[in-house]
């Protein structure tokens, strides 16, 4: 247990001290488990999630054709068509941006609509900062609400065995789709606030035109075709990956087929964070080695008899441990890792473990909006700021995460408790 334990330490500090090579760093780790024999060779297989890696695969190709094709910019452009003043674009950006996310990778979402933000703010000849970030922050807070919103979501949905449609609703309870959208419609209400002065009118002349309605279809499809697997009892695990894989495919297929250029039906493959995939399987190994060394089951020991061997007091560390954590490392590592800490924990206090994987991923999806770099979506979004030629203060960023944040965990905190912790 010794030696598993200073490897993952190890393993945990080049992750934050390295971030452009998390991939390696994990891959690394995982080869040392493997070749030390902490994870034996017969376990290899059964450690990896290979339904949450397609799955993960799949959607980012078919992201990356809806990108493509000017549906979401066309979306954009009819909400905005409606908004009396820039107050009420911001909000409804945002909220705009929650709901793609839900359905979308984080920062996929961000870049459909920050671009669509700069437009409006040079027609206006506003500073788009504000605007950008709290779109950022809000498609983080939506990640967590569906099945395919977020790689922390694949991640519980993989480990807790839930399909689609329990993230609504699930073992006859409304699940944690209902409390992120709690936080969504309280933090809106925030962002209503912090914006009130910003009241010039807006309007927009120009529409966008979609250029093919074949990748709409196909995300729809993938929605659709996963609520229908929700369904189907003794399901190979992998269903949802082959899906999700099925879907990319198809639609590489046809852009092949329609544009006939090589070029357009090797980007979605491009647009595949392959990082983010080598990254979780180094990670599915090293935490099936330190499982295996009975780190685990300490490490839940360790939060139990913090919390005292009250569920409350677990689930209230679990959630704002989780808060604190994510806002300075990367929540996927770190959901990847609490996911069976968390299992161990419910054992050993006698429950079900569900209040406390919402918990964490409540916690661990919206602790990233504390500060610029707790989540990808974040950097992304003052990238592009960056390149407009917009200087980001991290003051200008606390202004918005921190009760942005504080609003939606509370309401999220508030609502898992009340309706599975009681």
């Amino acid at each position: 247990m010794t030696l598993a334990i200073i490897l993952f330490a190890l393993t945990y500090i080049c992750l934050l001290a390295m971030p452009d090579r998390r991939a390696i760093v994990a891959l690394i780790s995982a080869a040392i488990f493997i070749v030390t024999g902490i994870l034996p060779v017969n376990m290899i297989i059964e450690n990896i999630d290979f339904n949450v890696l397609m799955m993960i695969a799949g959607t980012m190709g078919i992201v990356s054709l809806f990108i493509d094709s000017k549906m979401p910019a066309l979306m954009a452009d009819v909400i905005l068509k409606k908004m009396p003043s820039v107050k009420w674009a911001i909000v409804s950006l945002a909220l705009f941006a929650g709901i793609i996310s839900a359905f979308v990778d984080n920062v996929a979402t961000v870049l459909m609509v920050a671009p669509v933000a700069l437009a409006v703010a040079q027609k206006l000849g506003i500073n788009p900062v504000g605007m950008i970030i709290a779109i950022a922050v809000s498609s983080n807070l939506q990640g967590a609400a569906t099945l395919v919103g977020d790689t922390t979501s694949i991640l519980l949905g993989g480990h807790a065995g839930m399909d689609f449609l329990d993230f609504f609703f699930f073992l006859g309870k409304p699940s944690i789709f209902w409390g992120v959208e709690l936080g969504a419609v309280i933090s809106a209400f925030v962002l209503l606030w912090l914006f009130r002065h910003e009241k010039a009118k807006i309007s927009t002349d120009e529409i966008t035109k979609v250029t093919d309605y074949v990748p709409t279809i196909l995300l729809v499809g993938m929605i659709v075709l996963l609520i229908s697997a929700s369904f189907i009892p003794n399901k190979p695990d992998i269903t949802n990956g082959i899906i999700c894989i099925s879907l990319m495919v198809i639609g590489i297929i046809y852009t092949g087929i329609r544009y006939k250029a090589p070029e357009r039906m090797i980007k979605p493959l491009k647009e595949i964070d392959f990082t983010t995939l080598g990254l979780l399987l180094g990670l599915f190994l090293v935490i099936g080695g330190i499982t295996e060394a009975g780190v685990i089951d300490a490490i839940a020991q360790i939060f139990v008899n913090i919390s005292g061997g009250n569920l409350f007091a677990a689930y209230t560390l679990i959630v704002w441990a989780s808060v604190l954590f994510s806002a300075f490392i990367d929540n996927i590592p770190y959901v990847a890792t609490m996911l069976p800490v968390v299992q161990a924990m419910a054992v050993t206090l006698g429950v079900e473990p569900y209040v406390l994987y919402f918990g964490l991923l409540t916690g661990a999806t919206l602790g990233g909006n504390c500060t610029p770099i707790g989540a990808s979506a974040n950097i992304t979004g003052i990238g592009i700021l960056r390149r407009a030629g917009y200087e980001v203060k991290n003051s200008d960023f606390f202004r918005i995460g921190i009760p942005f944040t504080f609003s939606a965990v509370i309401a999220g905190y508030i609502y898992t408790w009340l309706v599975w912790g009681m």
